[in-house]
């Protein structure tokens, strides 16, 4: 397979190194049992989990000699896994909790990221990247020499040396394998295993658990017409996203595949519809459970321990030297098809001193980081020749009733596009006659905010409003704009809430002129710690962020059967946000295409507003420009009082009462509160 000679070279150069640290990794393992300072128990412990990484390079480089019985192959996925599992994760170092408390915040907090980055190495092994796994050997080995020594913060200078070898890494992967699709493990797997037997998910190197399993004797039994159905809906609308902005689809080929262990099939008929129409479809990435969600939180700022503006210039120029090389491949990419996963219960963090977290003045050099990974980006691969595509479907974490679930989201992924078209323009021409729009909650939800629109030079050929069906992100529903700032004003509420995998309660958020002024929520009973939580995971890293988009989502399909079976909470973004308007704080839906022409097909009117008063900053400085996020927030119909256009003369035209579309025209989209009940 091509995807052994990727790195071939490079592995052969480190092949000398890495059995010399083999040997020390042993050595410091026998030396650590005989020894009772301090770190004896975290050196022996680490040192057997990367020998243990060594067994499994062996193992996988040595077919002949491998057990590939299925219940071999769980038994060794399952122990990889075991130490990091919820019920376990309080007895592990991987947890920084565990490691501050027995070596004190400094070099705990250093301790679990280096076992941390250990913990990684079992996926280099599977992607055949001895040297990756060579240089965390040295970052540990060089570790353990160091805090013999008593020297503390040698540990700190090694980890950044590190950090550095991980950035041309990262940066290598992004240009050769994320983009440039010279990795072709995973697409292998997919396009050539037996997908009637489960024995090729343990291939790819990742956690293989209950959800992953029943997802494939799903599958394995679903039926052909259904995939085909599914397929070519999928590849349809990715191809109808460039038709829909005007970009030639046939100045690049290679399209990124994420997709979901155990959705194999359809994933290959995918990237086989995909060839038919001349385009690359590789898979890129294969996602499954989450293992242990507190894991990720607890590791997600580790970037703190080696972040300075060293780093970051570091960084910028990495990244810019890396893609200049691999230009040529870069310049076939087409795009994203992603396939996601939902059905997994909401997560409420725990917070905790022990996590490592951006001190204030690293926050800034991780905005630059994230604007210099965007604009080169864009450089390499502009985004008036790249489009996109999003589709979901639930996991069997989401209930017993898994099986009707996942028909019903399919029938809503596969939902006629045109005749929602059609009443979408008429919501638009309402929302195009007004300068503003009114959104008010009823019951408890206390939201109140009106919302800015952008003023017409010529209604008759301009909008403001993109009538979005089912192209770019799956399933058809909704009419989106990017909001005038000024003068945008009041409050959002959600009484519950799921965010970029975040639980909220209750929360609120106050805007003044377009930007987010104050913020709450109820997930713990201490208010400083709702706003901490809110400012790490939604605002972060800025200190507030504009209003990037407002949105009339007209999937009420879509929201009945989450009624239907009390999955709301469990919905991924891409269907909530059809389930009523929705509100994105961070850029415009626009970033890095505001200049590209954008028109409606139905009325060939061009959408206007692409632009607010914080995006067209990159006039003059593009780093102030962006905020790099764009976070969607819903209020579900049943929270609504009423949605109405505020005209300049005062009047108002009510497009949604009391849950329900009330503008002349709509009717249609009420049929399924009636149908469905």
């Amino acid at each position: 397979m091509a995807y052994r000679d990727i790195y071939k070279e490079r592995n052969d150069n480190y092949r000398d190194a890495y059995e010399k640290q083999i040997q020390a990794l042993k050595r410091i393992r026998d030396n650590s049992r005989r020894q009772s300072g301090p770190y004896a128990s975290y050196f022996k412990q680490t040192a057997e989990r990367l020998i243990d990484v060594s067994k499994l390079v062996e193992h996988l480089n040595d077919p002949e000699h491998q057990d590939t019985s299925l219940a071999s192959l769980r038994a060794e996925n399952e122990k990889r896994y075991k130490e990091i599992l919820p019920k376990n994760y309080d007895q592990s170092f991987a947890n920084p909790v565990v490691c501050v408390d027995l070596y004190g915040q400094t070099v705990g907090q250093m301790l679990s990221f280096i076992y941390a980055k250990a913990r990684t190495c079992y996926n280099f092994a599977y992607s055949r990247k001895i040297f990756r796994i060579s240089s965390v050997y040295d970052l540990f080995i060089k570790s353990y020499e160091a805090l013999l020594d008593h020297k503390v913060e040698a540990v700190r200078s090694i980890i950044k040396e590190f950090s550095k070898d991980d950035i041309i890494y990262g940066s290598e992967t992004f240009a050769k394998e994320t983009l440039g699709a010279q990795m072709t493990r995973l697409t292998d797997i997919v396009m050539t295993s037996d997908l009637t037997s489960p024995n090729y998910l343990y291939e790819y190197g990742i956690y293989v658990g209950d959800n992953e399993r029943k997802t494939f004797e799903f599958m394995k039994t679903y039926p052909d017409e259904k995939i085909e159905k599914l397929a070519t809906t999928i590849v349809k609308a990715y191809i109808d996203g460039f038709r829909r902005d005007g970009k030639d689809i046939t100045l690049r080929h290679n399209v990124r595949v994420i997709t979901v262990a155990g959705l194999e099939k359809l994933t290959k008929r995918i990237i086989e519809i995909l060839k038919d129409n001349n385009l690359n479809g590789f898979v890129d990435e294969v996602a499954s459970t989450d293992v242990n969600k507190q894991y990720g939180y607890d590791h997600k700022f580790d970037i703190a321990l080696y972040l300075d503006e060293e780093i970051a210039e570091f960084y910028k120029g990495k990244r810019k030297e890396i893609c200049e090389q691999e230009k040529d491949a870069l310049h076939d990419y087409s795009g994203i098809l992603y396939i996601e996963k939902f059905g997994e219960d909401p997560f409420s963090p725990v917070s905790n001193e022990a996590r490592i977290t951006l001190k204030d003045e690293q926050q800034t050099h991780y905005q630059d980081i994230r604007n210099i990974a965007r604009i080169i980006t864009e450089e390499y691969v502009p985004e008036k020749e790249r489009s996109f595509n999003i589709v979901a479907f639930p996991t069997p974490e989401i209930g017993d009733q898994f099986e009707a679930i996942f028909e019903d989201i399919a029938r809503i992924n596969m939902l006629n596009s045109d005749a929602y078209e059609k009443v979408q323009k008429t919501i638009i021409d309402a929302l195009d006659s007004g300068r503003k729009v009114h959104v008010l909650g009823r019951g408890d939800n206390e939201t109140d905010i009106v919302v800015a629109l952008k003023e017409l030079d010529d209604p008759q050929k301009q909008t403001n409003f993109v009538n979005c069906v089912a192209d770019v992100n799956i399933p058809v529903g909704e009419v989106f704009t990017s909001p005038v700032l000024k003068n945008t004003n009041g409050l959002l509420h959600l009484e519950k809430v799921y965010l970029e995998g975040f639980n909220y309660k209750d929360l609120k958020l106050t805007f003044k002129d377009g930007y987010v002024t104050e913020y709450t929520c109820s997930n713990f009973e201490n208010e400083e710690d709702n706003k901490r939580y809110i400012k790490e995971n939604l605002l972060f890293p800025h200190d507030t962020l504009p209003l990037g988009e407002f949105a009339i989502g007209t999937n009420t399909l879509a929201y009945v059967i989450s009624q239907k079976y009390d999955i709301t909470d469990k919905l991924p973004i891409l269907i909530v946000e059809k389930m009523g308007p929705h509100f994105a704080v961070g850029d415009t839906c626009f970033s890095f295409g505001e200049d590209t022409p954008v028109y409606n097909e139905i009325d060939d009117k061009e959408i206007v507003a692409k632009d607010n008063e914080h995006s067209i900053k990159r006039k003059e400085d593009i780093n102030k420009a962006y905020t790099n996020c764009h976070t969607d927030i819903t209020l579900p119909y049943d929270g609504l009082k009423k949605i109405s256009v505020l005209k300049e003369d005062g009047s108002e035209v009510l497009i949604i009462e009391d849950g329900r579309f009330v503008l002349e025209g709509t009717a249609f989209l009420n049929e399924p509160f009636d149908k469905e009940a």
